[in-house]
């Protein structure tokens, strides 16, 4: 009950810029997280004409990278499809070149549509495939090119509404267009991807990109080889099906410092049970077709999702998939900052 006493004192002490806690703690401090995110989804094949379109009447130059921004609809004008994570659709048509530049957000790119174009990262270059995973490290230098004849999309992923929240954005653009190949494609791979990495490698041989995995192109063919070797002698898990975490070789925890990403193999027949976790999940779906429930406190969505279709499953909301004819799914989250300040929980219901 709001006394006039209390009001009084309410409307005196505002000038000086104070507010009275308690009438907003439970707020601030809820019983469980509340986010004002939204699941959403969006089908591939509706949002595929629109990057058509744009291929039209933006060059990949002058837009400087040429992205749909998958926006949250509970965040629209926000650029964010959670509070800590960008994504978009980015095209890159034949001929094209995006031009190099570097920031202080981390990227990741997950190819969606397409084959033969690259990215250059610090002096070397990697072909993308459809389902690699690649990362563009914070503060590298950075362009893509299309040699190909078809046009190719990827999924961007990027830590920027989190940097924007510690007001510590950088950019810079490079004085070329591309730059410079100094390194053998594969050169990093061979270093460092095949459970080996060079003697030396807290020296000169150390990642190059700080606390980010020296790897930056992650294959799907290596990729799709663990995962169908579990599927084919491993005991399934009751949530997930057969999910795996992509790793820093040199340390064994998240390829970036704030993005986790993962695949994971839903086997044909597969009824997941229910789990919810504190970080938000971005989804892109490599192949194959399911459902997906979604359910928060006051809602409940149910997304029917086939190869390239994308969605978020916001914080603390429950997640069930199912899949008879089987599906693969890559997923990415801010769940590194959430172990790194020691509030990530997890619940898995029965």
């Amino acid at each position: 009950m709001m006394t006039k006493q209390r009001q009084q004192l309410y409307a005196d002490m505002s000038p000086h810029n104070l507010t009275p806690l308690w009438e907003v703690l439970h707020a601030l401090v809820p019983q469980a997280p509340l986010t004002p995110c939204d699941p959403a989804f969006w089908r591939y094949e509706v949002v595929r004409p629109y990057l058509a379109r744009a291929g039209e009447v933006i060059s990949a130059e002058e837009a400087v990278r040429r992205v749909l921004i998958l926006e949250n609809p509970a965040l629209r004008g926000q650029s964010a499809i959670t509070q800590s994570l960008y994504a978009g659709l980015q095209l890159i048509l034949p001929g094209e070149i995006a031009p190099s530049h570097r920031h202080t957000q981390s990227a990741l790119r997950f190819i969606v549509e397409g084959k033969g174009a690259y990215t250059a990262v610090n002096g070397e270059r990697t072909t993308m495939h459809e389902g690699d995973f690649i990362i563009t490290p914070s503060w590298t230098w950075h362009d893509h090119g299309n040699e190909s004849d078809k046009p190719m999309v990827w999924l961007d992923g990027l830590d920027i509404p989190t940097i924007r929240f510690f007001d510590a954005g950088f950019a810079e653009n490079d004085t070329s267009q591309s730059q410079k190949v100094t390194k053998v494609e594969g050169e990093g791979f061979a270093r460092f991807g095949y459970n080996m990495a060079p003697v030396r490698h807290d020296g000169v041989y150390a990642s190059p990109y700080g606390r980010t995995s020296p790897l930056f192109s992650y294959p799907i063919a290596r990729t799709m080889e663990a995962l169908h070797t579990l599927e084919r002698s491993a005991k399934v898990d009751a949530w997930d099906g057969f999910k795996l975490a992509y790793t820093n070789p040199l340390s064994g925890g998240s390829p970036m410092p704030t993005i986790a990403t993962f695949m994971q193999r839903l086997p044909k027949g597969f009824v997941g049970k229910p789990h919810r976790q504190t970080d938000g999940v971005v989804y892109s779906v490599y192949e194959g077709s399911g459902t997906v429930r979604i359910t928060g406190v006051t809602s409940e969505h149910v997304f029917h999702f086939t190869q390239r279709d994308h969605f978020v499953v916001p914080s603390w909301h429950n997640v069930e998939f199912s899949s008879p004819e089987g599906a693969t799914l890559f997923s990415f989250s801010d769940q590194p900052i959430h172990k790194a300040l020691g509030i990530h929980r997890e619940e898995r219901l029965t």
